[in-house]
């Protein structure tokens, strides 16, 4: 059985006892959270729209952290113009408990 997941404006499939890395959540490590679901597949029967509304996906809080740092570096040429950042996007592990229709 899986589902798919929006959460940020990205679409997650997951499973029970997957670990998704979402976009940051608002909770504590530890903490339960729940999931709108846009499609539930289970075996052969796949549930979309109005009919997975009412399915339900909770996760726990594993870990609130960072991805690896990116560098992103504007260059011109010619012009003596550089310009360095690093960016490093916070995220939230969740671990999938439940998955119910």
């Amino acid at each position: 059985m899986y589902a798919i997941i929006e959460n940020g404006g990205k679409q997650y499939k997951v499973s029970e006892g997957d670990v998704v890395r979402v976009e940051k959540l608002n909770a504590n490590v530890g903490d339960e959270v729940s999931f709108h679901a846009i499609m539930v597949a289970d075996g052969d029967s796949v549930t979309v729209g109005e009919d997975a509304a009412s399915a339900k996906v909770t996760a726990t809080v594993q870990a609130q952290d960072k991805y690896r740092k990116i560098i992103v570096f504007k260059y011109k040429s010619k012009k003596n113009e550089r310009k360095k950042q690093g960016h490093r996007q916070p995220f939230t592990a969740v671990k999938i408990e439940k998955i119910t229709v």
